[in-house]
């Protein structure tokens, strides 16, 4: 069932097995899969994540290579539905442990928001990244172009920046060594800092023995039409043509509900077992927010690996169903027995 301030008084009382933070693909994987088995499942999605932003699925077995990402979270939304789970718009802002079973505090609508607190045996987080992007007065400008050739995963999209003139975006002295193995698929490589960090002699001299201009003077807007970027224009009014680009610029985790909770961190990253298993027994991580490469694909593998393993553990501890009318006979011939 869709929830909305309308109807949440019908959930709050009942005992989720799982609560999935998160719609997007690992989310709604394990909520497919969890619906499957038999169980039952909230997914609270917050909205526009990352995978939401991919004009194009290019590198998804089975797809068309123009697949939008918000077309394949829509036909899992709808997939999870039909299965009879629940869905719900919101904030998730807290996760207290109450021993069996997590309470999970949910901010719900952006104006007159309510608070409802939902509880779950399971949870499984899957809230994702969002990959920051160069600040620029008019940000509109910089959505015009992302996620179609001015791209933010270099293992996603290398293939399409293949031997074109590419500016690559970074923030830090650190990110300009992603030029390095960008050249795998280009060599034609414009580094722009924008001036928000300061790049010393060394790496320097190793961006001019591989030919790689530095540009530190800020970008004052993205050229190009129809969504393809074709230059940058500097705030001093230069131009430098480009045919495509890729941003370096880091991420940020959505993770904060999860920090007052006892969990094993690589960093923002959670660490887990080969089932996506964190530090606690009954949380789950999937996705971009466990170690491991940020991948669609193996987004929706997480989410099937913990949905049976979570799946496997509530099965063990159950009674086993009988056919109980057999029970009831005082002897059951074997079907096509002669007497």
């Amino acid at each position: 069932m869709k929830l909305s301030k309308k109807n949440l008084d019908q959930r709050l009382d009942h005992l989720y097995d799982v609560i999935i933070v998160g719609g997007g693909a690992g989310g709604l994987s394990a909520a497919v899969y969890l619906q499957r088995y038999r169980l039952s499942c909230l997914v609270i999605e917050k909205g526009r994540g990352r995978s939401f932003w991919m004009q194009e699925l290019r590198n998804y077995l089975g797809l068309p290579p123009e697949t939008p990402g918000r077309e394949l979270l829509n036909h899992g939304t709808e997939h999870v539905l039909e299965l009879g789970g629940d869905y719900l718009r919101g904030f998730v802002e807290d996760i207290q442990d109450e021993g069996e079973t997590f309470a999970v505090k949910v901010k719900v609508g952006k104006t007159d928001s309510v608070y409802p607190v939902f509880r779950s045996k399971y949870v499984i987080a899957a809230s994702g990244i969002i990959d920051q992007l160069p600040t620029l007065p008019d940000m509109q400008n910089v959505y015009d172009y992302a996620g179609y050739n001015l791209h933010v995963c270099m293992i996603c999209d290398g293939y399409e920046m293949a031997d074109k003139k590419c500016g690559l975006f970074v923030h830090t002295e650190s990110a300009i060594n992603t030029a390095f193995v960008l050249n795998w698929f280009t060599p034609y490589i414009t580094v722009f800092t924008q001036g928000l960090c300061t790049v010393g002699d060394e790496m320097r001299q190793k961006l001019k023995e591989f030919g790689f201009p530095l540009v530190e003077t800020p970008i004052k807007r993205f050229l190009g039409q129809h969504h393809e970027m074709t230059g940058v224009e500097l705030e001093n009014g230069a131009i430098v043509e480009l045919e495509t680009g890729l941003v370096a610029m880091g991420s940020l985790y959505h993770n904060g509900y999860l920090k007052g909770l006892d969990l094993q961190w690589k960093g923002e990253n959670l660490v887990t077992d080969s089932m996506c298993r964190t530090s606690h027994p009954r949380i789950f991580a999937v996705g971009d927010l466990k170690e491991g490469i940020n991948q669609v694909s193996i987004a929706v593998a997480d989410g099937t690996l913990a949905a049976t393993t979570i799946w496997r553990e509530i099965r063990r501890a159950s009674t086993p169903r009988r056919w109980e009318e057999n029970l009831t006979q005082p002897t059951i011939e074997p079907i096509g027995a002669v007497s």
